[in-house]
């Protein structure tokens, strides 16, 4: 059983929830990233995704430099556990629509598993199945 923590980026980059959406923004261009984990120490609060940016902030009109992370980070983030295996964390991508899990052990931010970790760790039909129920997801 492959485990979400063999196939994880360790040690993510994280915002901390009082940073404007701006320096989340170049945050994210600097490291090539589609999302941003928003911590507390090395709690999780929340995932900011540039859609969010794009959506709930420049399509709203809201000024990107007073908005803040912590202002865009809603409900619970979905997870997965560092010791939980990859279908589980397909699984879990599927359900929710999501394309990143933020990877927890205990309640310490470890990782990120992306869907290309995954697609890498699965055999062909696997992925495929990954690929088109997310490629479906608004």
């Amino acid at each position: 059983m492959t485990t979400a923590r063999e196939i994880m980026t360790p040690d993510p980059v994280c915002a901390d929830g009082d940073a404007s959406v701006l320096s989340v923004a170049a945050t994210m261009r600097e490291e090539g990233l589609g999302a941003l984990p928003v911590c507390e120490g090395d709690r999780l609060r929340g995932v900011v995704t540039d859609r969010d940016i794009v959506i709930g902030v420049i399509g709203q009109g809201d000024d990107p430099a007073t908005v803040t992370a912590g202002d865009l980070v809603t409900g619970e983030a979905v997870t997965i556990g560092a010791d939980d295996d990859v279908e589980e964390a397909m699984t879990t991508m599927t359900e929710h629509g999501v394309r990143r899990l933020p990877v927890i052990d205990g309640t310490r931010l470890v990782g990120v598993v992306a869907q290309a970790d995954i697609a890498r760790a699965l055999p062909d039909p696997q992925v495929g199945t990954l690929v088109a129920a997310l490629s479906s997801t608004p």
